[in-house]
């Protein structure tokens, strides 16, 4: 074949795009490997650039309530960052092991390791989930917030905890359906929640039409059933879909080998971001401490926007995550390695990009959120 012809047969740019987002498996173990890393990235990216849209949401309805409603949802958001670290460190273990059995073509064996991890999740999710609803107050107060925000953000804080459950869900299924291959479902289910998250915040914080007026506990509310959504919409494909991980019964019984195995994957990649959240919160609390209420908001939003540019990373980092374990169940070490190589280089390129973006426009993205001269 010509290079002329062997040009021509590869799809165009926009064609793959297309393809991403339409979704469906695709063996990555063979073909081009920028291909797959494409295929793979964009849904990631624009998967997790959603979850943050979770919290910039949040963060614009609530700044019309005031400063002590926005540094509640930064506190309250700081603290969830340990249970978004828990998520992450599971997920990262159900991707890893499931891609792995798919790389094999041992399908069975995929669907029974997703299964084992939600059952670690949902385990995980009773102790985190009782702590929120009975610490939700001092959680607040341990973090710097005044009597006032204690006060008023307390029953926000309780929700948002409490409905953990529907976070570390909602990343855990979509690290199953990424190791499977297939990011499209994990990105429309966080295009689900996101939009039930936008149409539903200002309708419960101000009581528009048939809604009541909630205030800043309506955000909280809108959050967890947004999420809620997204994760019923996983399930369905999860258990009834036609994709090539369907979970039955049998896959729930308790494998302590397995669970074990993914314990052992999963407890790196957590206490890694745990020592990130962790950062986050010190330097929330010293904030929130040193310069009150005000400085405490400021800080708020701007971490916002920084996580909101920090997830697409992520992102690609789930692709090579994906194609590292399908290759190395192949047995194709070397083509793992160079997959994690392209990734890195196009992740660079990225966050440089990023970087412009904050050096460039601080001012104009902080307006959008707050008209206080002092936040």
């Amino acid at each position: 074949m010509s290079q002329k012809s062997m040009t021509s047969n590869r799809p165009s740019v926009f064609s793959l795009i297309k393809q991403s987002l339409r979704g469906g498996e695709h063996d990555y173990t063979q073909g081009s490997i920028r291909q797959a890393i494409l295929l793979l990235a964009i849904p990631m990216i624009l998967e997790l650039s959603l979850e943050s849209v979770f919290a910039l949401v949040d963060m614009f309805f609530v700044g019309k309530l005031g400063k002590n409603a926005i540094q509640t949802v930064g506190l309250t958001e700081s603290v969830i960052a340990l249970v978004y670290s828990v998520a992450i460190g599971l997920s990262t273990a159900a991707t890893a092991m499931v891609a792995r059995r798919v790389g094999e073509k041992n399908y069975d064996a995929a669907a029974h390791a997703g299964a084992q991890s939600l059952i670690i999740s949902l385990i995980v999710t009773i102790f985190t989930s009782a702590a929120g609803i009975i610490f939700a107050p001092d959680i607040l107060r341990i973090m710097g917030g005044s009597p006032e925000v204690v006060k008023e953000g307390a029953s926000f804080t309780r929700i948002m905890l409490g409905g953990s459950v529907v976070i570390i869900l909602l990343f855990l299924i979509n690290g199953i359906f990424r190791g499977a291959g297939n990011a499209a479902i994990a990105m429309k289910s966080l295009w689900l929640a996101s939009l039930m998250n936008i149409i539903l915040c200002p309708c419960l914080i101000n009581g528009y039409g048939l809604f009541p007026e909630l205030g800043l506990e309506g955000a909280a509310i809108a959050t967890t059933i947004g999420r809620g959504l997204g994760v019923c919409y996983q399930c369905w494909h999860l258990f009834k879909g036609k994709g090539i991980i369907r979970l039955k019964t049998y896959h729930f019984r308790f494998d302590t080998p397995l669970i074990r195995s993914l314990i052992t994957i999963a407890w790196p990649a957590t206490f890694q971001f745990i020592i990130a959240s962790g950062s986050w919160i010190v330097l929330t609390w010293l904030v929130a401490h040193t310069g009150g209420t005000e400085a405490s908001a400021g800080y708020q939003i701007a971490i916002r926007n920084v996580v909101f540019f920090i997830l697409p990373a992520w992102g690609l980092s789930n692709a090579a995550a994906t194609l590292v374990g399908q290759n190395l169940g192949a047995n194709q070490p070397e083509r793992a390695e160079k997959s994690v190589y392209l990734t890195s280089k196009y992740n660079a390129f990225f966050m440089a990009g990023v970087t412009l973006v904050f050096v460039l426009f601080a001012r104009p993205i902080i307006h959008i959120f707050t008209k206080d001269v002092v936040v």
